[in-house]
């Protein structure tokens, strides 16, 4: 017996709902697609200006970009490879060039490489953690020294339920998003004490928040190999009985990055339909 496949009708954020971000630019890695895409227009859906960086796919970057004017707010593209620490380092000033500041960061990208342990090569391994971790850290620690300057900003890290669970055949994977929640809590401790620090830290500011978001199976081109009949397996093992929707995981990005959220700090976001509890 099979779960059903059918999902609830989840409204794409397709123009100006709220005013929430008013004034912010935000970066999202990997924003021009998938859950990133989500992300994305969900926070220009808030008002904020949003910089949408890509790798490689120009043309689908800007008709995403044209789509997002359409929602009224100043986007920008960025070309970028996550893996490369230069790059992490360029793309986020480019940003600041263009905008002027970042106020909120969001690290998206992330790319699988799936094999078994006994099969994966040394290439599988490092460049998985290349992009997922280490770029992350790289764009985070560019991002951090820009928002510690202005005293305020908040940083949201993509993580996985895989990263919680582990998976078979995503050793590579699952260590990369595991180690995002030990990178999440470090850089929030660091923040604060840096803003302490430079007498920056205020009881009733925006201050800096570093959060984690960990998506359960959703819905994205990233599943559209999968088999039917695995999918119906990974839905019957979630309590809701179905897979996400990249507005879904938006959603709780864009409250992370309210400044209504400013108590909010250290903390892994798990969005799975109950799947891992």
């Amino acid at each position: 017996m099979t779960t059903t496949s059918k999902t609830p009708a989840v409204e794409e954020e397709t123009g100006r709902k709220g005013d929430k971000l008013v004034g912010r630019v935000a970066f999202v890695t990997g924003g021009t697609r998938g859950i990133g895409a989500a992300i994305s227009r969900s926070l220009a859906s808030q008002g904020a200006a949003v910089a949408a960086g890509y790798g490689s796919d120009r043309e689908k970057a800007e008709s995403f970009l044209e789509e997002l004017k359409g929602v009224g707010t100043a986007g920008s593209i960025h070309q970028g490879n996550i893996g490369s620490a230069d790059d992490c380092r360029r793309t986020v000033q480019e940003v600041i060039d263009t905008h002027g500041r970042i106020d909120i960061l969001v690290n998206n990208a992330g790319i699988t490489s799936d094999k078994t342990v006994l099969k994966m090569t040394d290439e599988d391994w490092e460049k998985v953690l290349a992009v997922n971790l280490s770029g992350a850290f790289y764009i985070a620690k560019a991002a951090l020294e820009h928002m510690l300057e202005r005293g305020t900003g908040r940083i949201v890290n993509i993580s996985s339920i895989i990263g919680q669970t582990g998976n078979i055949g995503q050793a590579n994977y699952a260590a990369s998003k595991s180690g995002l929640f030990g990178l999440t809590m470090t850089l929030a401790r660091e923040a604060a004490q840096e803003l302490k620090k430079r007498e920056m830290l205020t009881p009733d500011g925006l201050n800096i928040t570093v959060n984690t978001v960990a998506p359960g199976f959703i819905e994205t081109d990233m599943l559209e190999g999968v088999p039917e009949k695995v999918l119906d397996k990974i839905r019957a093992q979630v309590p809701l009985g179905r897979l996400g929707q990249p507005e879904e995981i938006a959603r709780v990005v864009h409250f992370l990055c309210a400044d209504a959220s400013s108590y909010i700090t250290g903390q892994v976001w798990a969005v799975n339909g109950g799947q891992d509890m």
